[in-house]
């Protein structure tokens, strides 16, 4: 499992004062043989429409070497996530 953000705690804070879940501390998504770890899993219920919306958040502090470096894997997850959404 990889290290945590240096502000996993503040943005898994301000998601429970906004009335988020949390409902998995990291989400752990299947990708063939491999696990992949995104941040947190959330949940929320919306009283007027019956449903509930989940989001996955992945967390990014960008304080690597290079900022293009930290954005390019940052988009390069994100890319991923959405594909294998799109795939289920």
């Amino acid at each position: 499992m990889p290290a945590r953000d240096i502000y996993h705690n503040n943005v898994k804070n301000a998601l429970i004062k906004d009335k988020w879940t949390i409902t998995h501390d990291p989400l752990t998504l299947k990708f063939g043989k491999k696990d992949l770890y995104v941040d947190l899993g959330a949940r929320q219920m919306l009283a007027a429409q019956k449903a509930e919306s989940k989001i996955a958040v992945e967390i990014k502090s960008f304080i690597g070497r290079s900022d293009v470096d930290d954005l390019e894997k940052a988009l390069g997850q994100y890319i991923l996530y959405q594909d294998m959404r799109l795939g289920s």
